[in-house]
């Protein structure tokens, strides 16, 4: 199964690297992309819950770095959820 990284920049400028165990993550966001904070963790959601489901189907168990990214996500993205303006970049995706 193809894994891919995604280099992200956090609304207070912060630049993250996050794993993805699919490449999934390009159908959902581009390079370059900015993304409202609701919106990004929104789409950070479906995408790892589809790539660790992809990895269930074809492992027979889920895949706990797909669930751990996505709780890393959830816990950073929670700092900005007051902030209207707040938005995440995806700079770019590194397979």
């Amino acid at each position: 199964m193809p894994e891919m990284r995604f280099v992200i920049t956090w609304p207070d400028g912060r630049e993250e690297t996050c794993y993805s165990p699919s490449l999934i993550i390009r159908d959902f966001f581009e390079e370059g992309g900015a993304y409202p904070i609701r919106d990004f963790l929104d789409r950070s959601r479906k995408a790892l819950t589809i790539a660790s489901d992809r990895v269930e189907a074809k492992y027979g168990y889920p895949c706990s770095l797909a669930r751990n990214q996505l709780a890393r996500l959830e816990a950073a993205g929670a700092l900005f959820l007051d902030d209207a303006d707040a938005r995440v970049r995806c700079q770019n995706f590194i397979l």
